[in-house]
């Protein structure tokens, strides 16, 4: 049977967003949720809905940025603000280089699960493979890479329905937060609010909206075209809320499944999401 043209319309509107929200869900990302499941077990559930309204207003607000002027964070930063220019793009490029750097590093551990050879041979191709693509491929093709790429993260839902959890413990936990007041819970609390609502998603999701308009013929910045705004305001809220609900979705199942294997059988100082996936 056929998707329905509503169904049609709803899938057309997720873009950027779904994208933007995937990405946050990256194997850094992915070694944090692994470590706190492992560590407090259910305990950080309740984060996942705590930051779900921050991370959706704040990418909402980048997502018009980059719509309504045309242009991305750093350039409406050096428009606005051009003494804080350099400042701004400095903490970003440090940030994003050290955010990639733990990226390949664990795609190459994972690779090396699978795969014979040394790690640093993946991590070198993989990261090789990533520029060549992002280079040479057009925004269209790779965008929609990436958009059907996002449907992989769905594994760690499923991987929920085939282990032992305490559904009844986890919905406790996660409507009711239960903050233990040591220093651990609160690095560990930190790293997750530092990774769900990411500084380089905010650049991300404004440039693949300024991207959008290069690309679609008769789409223009919305303060050169303000008959687009309802129709592309409306598509930004429901690509964002809905995207960033995915990521939140895919870190509290990433949790939840550390918490019902790693936890529940002892593994609680969990260093990376290799170490994760190798845990006999």
């Amino acid at each position: 049977m056929p998707p329905s043209k509503s169904t049609l319309n709803f899938l057309r509107k997720l873009g950027p967003g779904l994208v933007t929200g995937a990405s946050d869900d990256d194997p850094s990302g992915i070694a944090t949720y692994s470590q706190v499941g492992a560590q407090f077990g259910y305990g950080m559930l309740w984060t996942m809905l705590f930051t779900y309204p921050l991370m959706s207003v704040f990418q909402e607000i980048c997502a018009r940025i980059g719509r309504v002027a045309g242009c991305g964070i750093a350039a409406n930063v050096r428009r606005q603000y051009p003494h804080f220019l350099y400042a701004t793009v400095a903490l970003a490029t440090a940030a994003n280089i050290f955010n990639l750097g733990a990226d390949i590093e664990a795609m190459g551990a994972a690779a090396q699960l699978l795969l014979p050879g040394p790690g640093g041979m993946y991590v070198v191709l993989l990261g090789a493979i990533s520029i060549v693509m992002q280079v040479f491929l057009p925004y269209s093709r790779y965008s929609n890479y990436l958009k059907w790429l996002t449907l992989s993260l769905f594994a760690y839902v499923i991987t929920a329905f085939f282990v032992r959890i305490s559904w009844a413990e986890a919905l406790r936990h996660t409507v009711q937060p239960q903050i233990a007041f040591n220093r651990s819970y609160f690095v560990a609390l930190i790293a997750v609010l530092g990774t769900t609502i990411s500084p380089y998603l905010f650049f991300w999701q404004a440039s693949q909206e300024v991207e959008e308009v290069r690309t679609n013929h008769g789409e223009k910045a919305l303060k050169r075209s303000p008959r687009q705004a309802p129709y592309q305001l409306d598509r930004i809220r429901t690509d964002t809320y809905v995207g960033m609900a995915f990521s939140n979705l895919v870190a509290f199942f990433i949790i939840l499944v550390s918490a019902a294997t790693l936890h529940a059988h002892g593994h609680v100082d969990i260093g990376t999401a290799a170490e994760a996936a190798n845990t006999p």
